[in-house]
């Protein structure tokens, strides 16, 4: 009874969000870091002619491999530099990092991996070699442009063998 009434209230109840509306509940990475991640990972790899990282999902992809794959220290550097970038952000360009053209983000972060501190170039190291693993090993990206083909080639099953 309970889970008809629920199926019923579905369509009403469904019709009124949209993905931006919808946020990982488990990450440990909240929505303001998470638009800054997608905005570095936008940075690294800009949408060129065709694609960019964000159009295939790095800013994603980004968010559960910290998740899942990375120890909460590694996660903890991670926002505290996200925090130090937005705020180099609004001290040097007087706006926020996204907020900021393609450029100057690339100059504020081109500080991040020049720079003495060593929590800052790891931060930096980190971000740029993920964003381009996650933009390399994409579906897209390997079918499309690296010609990946799950099995190459392709299987005659039945031929004539001359003996």
């Amino acid at each position: 009874m309970i889970a008809s009434g629920g199926l019923v209230a579905l369509p009403a109840w469904a019709g009124n969000w949209c993905a931006d509306d919808v946020t990982n509940v488990h990450s440990a990475f909240s929505l303001a870091e998470q638009k800054l991640l997608a905005s570095v990972a936008d940075t690294i790899i800009p949408p060129g002619n065709s694609i960019g990282a964000l159009s295939v999902g790095v800013d994603k992809f980004l968010v559960k491999l910290l998740d899942d794959c990375y120890d909460k220290e590694v996660r903890d550097n991670v926002k505290k530099q996200l925090a130090l970038l937005e705020a180099n952000a609004k001290n040097t360009h007087a706006k926020n990092f996204a907020a900021c053209d393609q450029l100057q983000r690339q100059e504020i972060l081109l500080k991040f991996s020049a720079s003495t501190e060593k929590p800052q170039k790891d931060f930096f190291n980190l971000m740029k070699g993920e964003t381009i693993r996650g933009f390399n090993t994409s579906k897209e990206v390997m079918v499309k442009y690296l010609k990946y083909e799950v099995a190459p080639g392709h299987y005659y099953g039945c031929v004539n063998v001359k003996a």
